[in-house]
């Protein structure tokens, strides 16, 4: 006897870090996309494409995950050696475009995109390597204007999704803030970048990490709850504790008695910072702050709305100017059961140096980009959640295959009339054809078998209000007797019929 070998198949699972997405978040998320794009076009912002994949140098050194083999793309060589990437992000394709068709391009250049990105990065909870970001970008302005209308924009955006005032708050900071802060401490960007890098990440995670764990960051290292020890900058305790003192300053009028430039914008600082607000870097740091807020305060976003935050440092190195983080303040429950605060839903900055890498001169530019899939799954939690909802389709059954034309007929009769409609194409046998639609999700189906059309009738179930009164239903004889929500009219009344019981 000879034994057959089964046939090799492969193994139906998605790969690791991605995910399959459903009908009902996918309408979710383009009616939240429809309003996004509505609040970005009422500023005059344009929309605008790239593709997918970009030559690798064109995305640059900036790259989200230093410590993966591919340094955090996807990358494959073309057919002529050339290296490409999938892009990890929307703003270095931007920046690309913007090179190539500058003279083409008004100046200031306003324009959105949304799209798919990819990060050959670690996944876990909640983080994939493809997920969807939502850009708004001006090229061509260096006028702190431009930054404070991003946030405005950032804020609108928000009210518009149903996110009330007191519930959401877009954070920003200064990059020259806190180079100013580093400089002073002896690690200046110009110097050591490698140092600078370090102390920027660590600060960065200080919402995630708090003080103690930032501060063993910066100084001898952390080992985290598994095991894993992450290197510290190796600065003083004494420059440490004066990094997290900035981190912690609250904007906001302070008494004129020790340092007259901050007094009007920081409140309670500490000995520790002192000598911080006397140096020129300081200063001229500070003086763009106050720039950007006060068109804030002028436009009336201030307050609840738009806050200065020292601690808002964004991680991605081409950051130039003010960077800004939008951020979901109410908790919820998850499926689980569980507390759930979103935290950060968005956030970009001010990027005058990443066209220059193609042109040469440097070309102000600043922009903010919307999580998307991370934006919609907090606003589902929290029921605001934009539906789109498509009615699901009428189904006409098959009584006849030999009728398949008269049937097919019926259901054009429908799209024609703008209704959902399909022909069920599965197994002849009745029953099963009513489960189809039961399980499609069907509102109603279309019979008509032969004593039917002999007499130019159809026949109308209307399976949700079926459903409804089946419930309340004892018996098969009084299911019988009733024959529930079923209506037989003429076949030049179908579209007539249909809609009525749709609108019912």
């Amino acid at each position: 006897m000879t034994d057959k070998k089964k046939p090799s198949r492969p193994k139906a699972r998605v790969a690791k870090g991605f995910r399959d997405i459903d009908a009902d978040e996918i309408r979710g998320t383009r009616a939240m996309l429809a309003i996004i794009q509505r609040v970005y076009e009422s500023y005059g912002f344009e929309p605008v494409e790239q593709p997918f994949i970009e030559y690798t140098d064109a995305l640059g050194k900036f790259l989200p995950d230093q410590d993966r083999p591919n340094a955090g793309v996807f990358s494959f060589q073309d057919d002529d050696d050339q290296w490409l990437s999938l892009r990890y992000d929307l703003t270095a394709p931007l920046a690309r475009y913007v090179a190539e068709n500058n003279m083409k391009l008004p100046t200031p250049f306003r324009s959105y995109r949304q799209g798919w990105v990819f990060r050959n990065e670690k996944p876990g909870p909640g983080r994939f390597r493809q997920f969807m970001q939502f850009d708004a970008d001006t090229v061509g302005s260096s006028s702190p204007a431009a930054d404070a209308e991003v946030c405005m924009m950032a804020a609108d955006t928000m009210e518009a999704l149903g996110i009330p005032r007191g519930q959401y708050v877009v954070r920003y900071n200064h990059r020259r803030l806190l180079d100013a802060l580093l400089t002073w401490i002896g690690t200046p960007k110009t110097a050591d970048q490698g140092a600078y890098l370090t102390i920027m990440r660590a600060m960065d995670k200080f919402d995630k990490l708090g003080a103690s764990g930032v501060m063993e960051l910066l100084t001898a290292g952390r080992k985290d709850s598994s095991g894993d020890f992450t290197k510290g900058a190796g600065i003083s305790n004494s420059k440490a504790q004066a990094v997290i003192d900035f981190l912690k300053l609250k904007s906001g009028s302070s008494p004129a008695d020790k340092i007259a430039s901050q007094s009007i914008f920081f409140q309670n600082v500490p000995e520790s910072l002192l000598d911080f607000f006397k140096t020129d870097e300081y200063d001229a740091a500070i003086s763009e702050v106050r720039s950007l807020q006060s068109i804030l305060d002028a436009a009336g976003y201030a307050s609840e709305r738009v806050v200065f935050s020292s601690n808002i440092i964004r991680g991605l190195e081409y950051y130039t100017g003010p960077v800004f983080e939008c951020e979901l303040l109410m908790d919820t429950k998850d499926e689980d059961g569980n507390t759930v605060r979103f935290g950060s839903v968005g956030g970009g900055g001010r990027y005058d140096d990443l066209v220059a890498r193609f042109t040469g001169q440097q070309v102000p530019a600043t922009g903010f980009s919307i999580g998307v899939s991370r934006l919609y799954s907090a606003l589902k939690l929290v029921g605001k959640a934009q539906t789109s909802e498509a009615l699901a389709p009428v189904v006409v059954t098959v009584m006849d295959k030999d009728r398949q034309g008269d049937y097919y007929r019926m259901v054009q009769q429908l799209r024609a009339a703008g209704i959902r409609a399909e022909m069920s194409l599965g197994a002849a046998n009745m029953g099963k054809q009513m489960k189809y639609a039961d399980k499609r999700g069907a509102p109603l189906v279309v019979i008509q078998g032969g004593d039917e059309k002999a007499k130019g009738e159809v026949t109308i179930k209307d399976l949700r209000l079926g459903a409804e009164l089946a419930s309340g239903i004892a018996t098969r004889e009084e299911y019988a007797s009733q024959r529930l929500a079923q209506v037989t009219v003429p076949e030049a009344e179908l579209v007539a019929q249909v809609k009525k019981m749709l609108g019912r």
